[in-house]
């Protein structure tokens, strides 16, 4: 599989933004398929899962983080499915790791070393998150802070006022300014969508991140009353495809935020593989913003291989 080049963004299109339009109904409906009709079971199911899991940002984000629940959580993303299951699987000579660990910016440097030789990307949430509130400038420092630790994926975030107001000159300077500060390392941002009110200033704000240059977009923070759903995932897709086909730039998509069970992971992989193909079924081009996703993911595989259930405490994270 030959990388992708990175989205260099466009020109802000307004022509196009005001074009935008959303059917509120035909997307639920749509949405409401994914999870009844098109499912996958038995071997193919466990297939899909252990796809899952290469996927995943295992992430943590809380006021208690330390050195040492990173160094579990890296632990976890270099091992996230058990030896003897993997064994029982056939696929213990599979490399089998999450697609990066996801942290603060004070703790990069610690699972920076920790995932070091692993091929693992440590993703650092930057720019004033989860708000987005601090002066641009002191955003813009702590992505150089961050890139400089060692991140090399950078989770920014969008004020939010600026997509309820429509301000979209201001959003897409203030993105182009942070895919400037991210240097090398891959930006995704966050648009919060829980906070933006409509399905159509989802959809708007995600033409202008992609215009400014962003390689992922991503729903949410996990900090939001509302974060990823599939009515808005469909919204962020269908703009990624259209984005595509107007500029020939590839963008990935990261759903974060409320994702925990094994069968939400696979409806998030069936609305992708029906919208935009198989391509975008790997990490270069999607990912999980996830927690407490791996360890019913693993508990399933568990059932699978010996048709019972363990207790949920089984299957730590971390």
């Amino acid at each position: 599989m030959s990388a992708l080049q990175r989205n260099p963004g466009t020109h802000l299109d307004f022509d196009w933004l005001d074009s935008i339009q959303v059917n509120r109904s035909a997307i639920e409906r749509r949405c409401a398929t994914l999870p009844k009709r098109r499912s996958v079971k038995k071997e193919w199911q466990a297939a899909w899962l252990l796809r899952a899991v290469t996927l995943m940002d295992l992430t943590t984000l809380s006021g208690d983080d330390t050195p040492g629940k990173v160094r579990r959580l890296c632990a976890k993303a270099r091992q996230p499915i058990r030896q003897d299951l993997l064994e029982r699987l056939g696929v213990a000579d599979k490399r089998i790791t999450t697609g990066a660990v996801c942290v603060y910016h004070a703790l990069v440097p610690e699972a920076v070393r920790d995932l070091d030789g692993t091929g693992i990307p440590v993703a650092a949430v930057s720019a004033g998150f989860p708000a987005g509130l601090t002066p641009l400038e002191q955003r813009l420092d702590e992505i150089r802070a961050s890139v400089a630790a060692g991140a090399q994926e950078i989770d920014v975030v969008i004020r939010r006022q600026l997509a309820l107001t429509h301000d979209w000159k201001t959003l897409y300077e203030e993105l182009s300014a942070m895919r400037q500060a991210c240097g090398d390392a891959h930006m995704k941002t966050i648009l919060a969508t829980g906070e933006l009110g409509t399905l159509r200033n989802v959809a708007m704000a995600s033409w202008v991140a992609m215009m400014a240059g962003s390689d992922f977009i991503k729903t949410s923070t996990g900090k939001e009353p509302v974060n990823a759903t599939l009515p808005v995932g469909l919204v962020m897709v269908r703009a990624i495809r259209q984005y595509r086909e107007k500029t020939g730039h590839w963008v990935g998509f990261k759903p974060a935020g409320g994702i925990r069970k094994a069968k939400q992971a696979l409806a998030w992989l069936v609305l992708m593989k029906e919208e935009l193909g198989d391509r975008y079924l790997q990490p270069d081009l999607f990912r999980f913003g996830a927690s407490s996703l791996l360890a019913d993911i693993e508990r399933q595989l568990e059932h699978f291989v010996t048709g019972r259930y363990a207790a949920h405490h089984h299957h730590p994270m971390a």
